[in-house]
């Protein structure tokens, strides 16, 4: 007996510090450990809705889109968790769509999603105003709010798979770059 209860307070202070260190990386901006973390530890914590939306953010803040898919099947339980669900299919549907229109040149002009304030939701939004057109080498976007701050957005061909790059630029200067596949 004193064994199990051993066994048990054991697991809840390793799983504590896990939460507990995600979210001091996350707190950090150290981002790709919180969510390397929270994906070595993901079959474990999977029923820990902060856990899976705590995860989701720390990959979605290093571009890891792809790996929101299984915290948008999971987040259901309160309102916070659906609301973060949301989120993420917001983003991850727009990726997935801009991804088919650079590569496919299929259009997206028509579409009136939601929207949030993630790098790629600006530049779905962008895309979408400018209506059908014909494809280009690259687009470049100016944000709203900021004069000095643009987008450009293009494929970069590789031999394994095209990725779609969004590149920040501050001043004509590149600041970060994202990228999706």
């Amino acid at each position: 007996m004193k064994l199990l209860l051993l066994t048990t307070l054991l697991a809840i202070t390793l799983y504590a510090d896990v939460k507990h260190k995600m979210l001091e990386l996350f707190q950090n901006r150290d981002y790709k450990e919180a969510c390397t973390m929270g994906f070595k530890n993901f079959a474990q914590y999977s029923r820990d809705e902060e856990y899976v939306s705590l995860y989701g953010f720390s990959c979605l803040n290093i571009d890891y889109v792809d790996r929101l898919s299984v915290p948008i099947t999971i987040l259901k339980l309160t309102p916070e968790s659906r609301a973060n669900a949301a989120y993420f299919s917001i983003i991850l549907m727009q990726k997935k769509l801009l991804y088919h229109a650079l590569l496919d040149n299929y259009d997206i002009s028509s579409l009136n999603l939601p929207t949030t304030d993630y790098i790629l939701s600006k530049v779905f939004d962008f895309y979408t105003k400018q209506g059908k057109h014909e494809p280009k080498e690259f687009y470049i976007f100016e944000d709203e709010d900021d004069k000095n701050l643009k987008y450009k957005l293009y494929i970069l061909k590789d031999g394994k798979i095209d990725k779609m790059i969004i590149e920040e630029f501050y001043n004509s200067i590149s600041t970060k770059k994202h990228i999706y596949w």
